[in-house]
């Protein structure tokens, strides 16, 4: 059976998408913009712009200065920051456990946004982690500025080009279904158009290099537990029991993923997943505070089985 092209080529089944898979952490050195020191000279007006300038679109239109973010582009994240290679089983990576319950048991699987160091994604592991009661590894979805991280985003809407997350997920997700496990994934924003994307891929692959048929690929899927917050995805494959937040005030969901609440004609272009809960809130907050994971989003987040059951 050949694999799937579509930017890039899937794995037979039984294979590897990674030649190495790594068991051990890797080490995550700490990084620190460089930061020049104060000298004594003369800068003219000139120079002085410029520099303000430079330090203005640092992170906006490239990566910040000193960032090494790329490097841990679909990776996948522990607890204290390990990283460990695509492929690597899930039981060996130590998750980040809630505060109060070092011995949890169920484990998440979370996808950032863009806009995300690996170090930011760690204080939203454990955030997450707190509020669920649950276990969570990351899947990094390196930032290299606003601007590249939104091309990245159109690419992931049409469904073109490559993107390390979104392999790292649907080839994580798909292992986990053949070996007969069930999956808790969470996705935040851009992370929620990669878990549209990589579940799109893991349908595909079920479908073609499996042999399923339509109803055994969501029987399978039916396995998969999917939590999005503000997510910019406006279409989810069938199977996966799908959980969605959206706040009206947010403009990525509402204007880019499943909308905002009450119909309209872009609905007919939008798809939650067949029997997905949408819970849609309103929280007038200022700025960015309305698209926030930790400060908005997780403060309406009720317990999986009880938001299937429509009480938020």
């Amino acid at each position: 059976m050949s694999t799937i092209e579509r930017g890039r080529s899937l794995p037979q089944v039984g294979t590897s998408t990674r030649n190495t898979i790594a068991r051990a952490p890797e080490t995550n050195a700490a990084v620190t913009p460089a930061v020049q020191s104060n000298v004594a000279r003369v800068v003219d007006g000139f120079d002085a712009n410029k520099t303000t300038s430079k330090a203005a679109v640092s992170g906006v239109f490239t990566a910040p200065a000193g960032s090494k973010d790329k490097v841990y582009d679909g990776k996948l994240v522990g607890a204290n920051g390990q990283t460990f290679q695509p492929g690597t089983p899930l039981s060996d990576i130590p998750a980040v456990t809630p505060r109060n319950n070092p011995n949890a048991t169920g484990t998440v699987i979370y996808t950032n946004g863009m806009m995300t160091t690996k170090e930011k994604q760690d204080s939203e592991l454990q955030a997450l982690a707190d509020k669920t009661g649950m276990r969570a590894i990351g899947i990094h979805n390196a930032t290299q500025g606003f601007v590249s991280d939104l091309l990245q985003c159109v690419k992931d809407k049409l469904d073109k080009g490559t993107n390390p997350a979104v392999d790292t997920l649907a080839d994580t997700v798909y292992s986990e279904l053949k070996a007969g496990r069930d999956v808790h994934l969470v996705g935040y924003s851009q992370g929620g158009l990669i878990t549209s994307r990589a579940l799109s891929d893991v349908a595909r692959r079920l479908r073609i290099e499996d042999g399923m048929s339509k109803a055994d690929v969501e029987k399978t899927m039916s396995r998969l537990k999917v939590e999005t917050f503000g997510a910019a995805a406006g279409t989810y494959p069938d199977g996966p029991q799908y959980v969605h937040y959206i706040n009206n005030r947010d403009a990525v969901p509402t204007l880019f993923g499943l909308g905002s609440k009450g119909w309209t004609p872009g609905d007919l272009l939008r798809h939650a997943g067949k029997g997905a809960q949408v819970h849609y809130f309103s929280e007038d907050t200022v700025f960015s505070g309305a698209h926030s994971l930790t400060g908005t989003y997780l403060n309406h987040r009720v317990p999986f089985d009880q938001a299937r059951a429509g009480q938020f």
